[in-house]
């Protein structure tokens, strides 16, 4: 099962720049999590100082008893064996083929035979759905598949913790639905942690149990996906409904009186038909059922009482026969 990461008061800048700052929030462990927020808000940078890739200057993030940020340079590199990245590219090395470039880290950090070097790299490589691309270079084949092999790359070292950087960058709706579907896949047979990036709302609607927003240098909200679906936030409506009423501009947030003035005219995000939540994506048939479900279903009770009127209903709209919090 994955592990949960917790994210204590992080903040991150590079010179005088604020990338954002005290954000705190819990990854649970074996469930997706989603966090959403426009181009330049800092996700990829989120992503790379929880493995520990970037030192915040304030915070820190605990993983399997290791703080990513404040622990000693050895503990962060055992820590980060833990993880799985996916990152924007695939980040593929173009002279190896896909077999090779999926074997590295079996063949950089443990000293397994090539026998079950090879045992493991192809049942990846069949999780992902490459069977006989295996001996192609990353130049020959699609973007789609690219990313594929990225994650199966990933997966290698059985990951606990799965980070994916905008894994449906470059690739059209049909193909970004596939990467979805397998995600979710993905997490019923391994039930690892995992975390996504990304600004695509098809994925952010049908994929994960939770969801958070970066916005203005802040955790604008974290919890479970219904929570954000139904948010009265401004920019949490602006960003999901995908208008350009609300405070998001082209090049950065409009100043007040913008939108005041959006407002006066009736443009306001508030108005409109409230968002409609799709259900959240099931494993493919023949495969187990996600554990994650269960454990989630627990947490959202615990929490019941703290939800807004308008997450409870959703969330018990989406339920059982029998009536209970899904």
């Amino acid at each position: 099962m994955g592990i949960e990461v917790t994210v204590e008061g992080l903040t991150k800048s590079f010179g005088k720049q604020t990338v954002w700052q005290d954000v705190t929030l819990t990854l649970p462990p074996g469930e997706v999590s989603v966090m959403l927020g426009p181009s330049g808000t800092g996700k990829t940078v989120f992503l790379k100082s929880i493995i520990g890739l970037l030192k915040p200057e304030r915070g820190r993030v605990l993983v399997g008893g290791v703080d990513m940020v404040n622990s000693p340079e050895r503990d962060v590199y055992e820590a980060r064996k833990m993880f799985g990245l996916m990152f924007q590219d695939g980040a593929l090395f173009g002279s190896m083929n896909l077999f090779d470039n999926i074997a590295f880290p079996l063949r950089e950090h443990t000293r397994k035979k090539e026998s079950e070097i090879r045992r493991i790299v192809m049942e990846r490589i069949d999780m992902v759905g490459l069977l006989g691309a295996e001996g192609k270079l990353p130049g020959e084949i699609s973007g789609g598949m690219r990313k594929r092999a990225g994650l199966a790359r990933a997966l290698v070292l059985d990951p606990q913790i799965i980070l994916c950087d905008e894994p449906d960058s470059g690739l059209d709706p049909v193909r970004t639905s596939y990467i979805s579907q397998l995600l979710i896949d993905l997490n019923a047979q391994i039930d690892a942690t995992m975390l996504i990036v990304t600004h695509n709302l098809d994925i952010a609607s049908t994929v994960p149990d939770n969801m958070g927003m970066l916005f203005r240098r802040e955790l604008v909200a974290f919890g479970p996906r219904e929570l954000l679906l139904t948010s009265d936030e401004p920019v949490v409506r602006q960003f999901l409904s995908g208008r350009r009423a609300g405070p998001i501009g082209m090049s950065e947030e409009k100043d007040e009186a913008t939108i005041a003035r959006e407002q006066l005219h009736g443009e306001g995000v508030g108005s409109g038909e409230p968002p409609r939540i799709v259900p959240q994506l099931e494993p493919t048939p023949g495969l187990p059922p996600r554990q994650a479900v269960q454990r989630r279903r627990a947490r959202v009770l615990a929490m019941w009482d703290t939800l807004p009127a308008s997450a409870r209903t959703a969330i018990t709209t989406g339920l059982t026969p029998q009536g209970e919090p899904a």
